[in-house]
């Protein structure tokens, strides 16, 4: 307990060494998960995990997900084992999620479980010694928790280098939708999406550019309306579409605005 640092100056437990308890009465500690189904009124499951460590929250949280989101395929004599959202990525975020969250908040972890997506929601924004540039592109760890952070870093459950945002990018490499970021003051999000494209709903029109942005490096509105046939508002309403699905990235603004798969 004392190598872990979990015990204060006077011998008695810290707030790390509380929410790594088994037990625990710290009434914000906890995670909240809502599996919805085709349409957001329709709650299929809700639990909320609290009053237990933080490794059984993690642990929990993972067995929900491997629920909803892995399933067997038989291919001829064999069962494969096969995953809508990466669960390297989830992890990863989970871990992100609890680590890094702020404590003098009083509010759970919210993981949202759509059938098109995963979001995440840590209470707090980042620390005030990093940029969200930094956050998401410099592999920069600045560790709010960093008694938590080092239990986590002991089991293998994080790395303690700032690739926290790289691996969950890494696990989406060949998938065409990609994870999306939201800093806030008060809040971080990760939008995990499915990789498989049946489930992304995508329509016709959103595969044919699709198609295209897959074979350009980057393409204007005005010459996807061309090589479409589409108008102007067609190509615009499909476009959006694609950049909240974080398949497809706008460069740029004004007259000189492209588009590129993410």
């Amino acid at each position: 307990m004392k190598t872990l640092n979990l015990f204060n100056k006077d011998g008695y437990y810290n707030i790390a060494g509380e929410l790594l308890a088994d037990r625990n009465d710290i009434a914000f500690s906890g995670i909240d998960i809502v599996k919805f189904g085709k349409y957001i009124n329709k709650i299929l499951y809700r639990e909320t995990i609290s009053h237990k460590s933080l490794l059984a929250q993690f642990d929990r949280a993972i067995e929900i997900f491997e629920q909803y989101y892995q399933y067997e395929e038989i291919d001829g004599y064999n069962r494969i084992k096969k995953e809508l959202i990466p669960k390297e990525a989830f992890r990863e975020s989970l871990a992100n999620a609890i680590v890094h969250r702020v404590w003098d908040t009083n509010s759970y972890i919210q993981i949202a479980m759509y059938e098109d997506r995963i979001e995440i929601n840590s209470p707090g924004g980042l620390p005030k010694d990093i940029s969200e540039e930094e956050y998401l592109y410099g592999n920069i760890s600045v560790l709010r928790n960093p008694i938590i952070a080092g239990v986590f870093y002991r089991l293998d459950i994080i790395e303690k280098f700032g690739t926290g945002i790289a691996r969950i990018n890494e696990e989406f490499t060949h998938s065409i939708s990609k994870p999306g970021f939201d800093v806030s003051e008060n809040n971080i999000r990760i939008v995990l999406p499915v990789t498989e494209i049946g489930k992304l709903d995508l329509s016709e029109d959103e595969l044919l550019i699709y198609g295209l942005l897959k074979k350009e490096i980057e393409l204007s509105r005005g010459e996807i309306d061309l090589k479409t046939g589409f108008k102007k508002s067609k190509s615009l309403r499909i476009i959006n579409s694609l950049v909240d699905k974080n398949i497809v990235q706008k460069i740029g603004s004004g007259a000189g605005v492209t588009y590129k798969l993410k």
